[in-house]
């Protein structure tokens, strides 16, 4: 059941335009923590660990 006492109102644009700057920075590091994850485990497994036979 939700507060009646609790209003949300609309963003304004300059509030919109932070959140997405916040949004893409986040993704940004994700994406640069992840890379960085796979290179660090492929260094230290080492390069032939990709000429495996499947």
């Amino acid at each position: 059941m939700q507060d009646p006492e609790i209003a949300y109102r609309p963003l304004t644009p300059e509030e919109e335009r932070r959140r997405r700057k916040r949004s893409i920075a986040i993704a940004l590091g994700l994406g640069a923590m992840v890379i960085l994850f796979f290179v660090l485990t492929i260094a230290k497994l080492g390069p032939q660990v990709l000429n495996r036979p499947l």
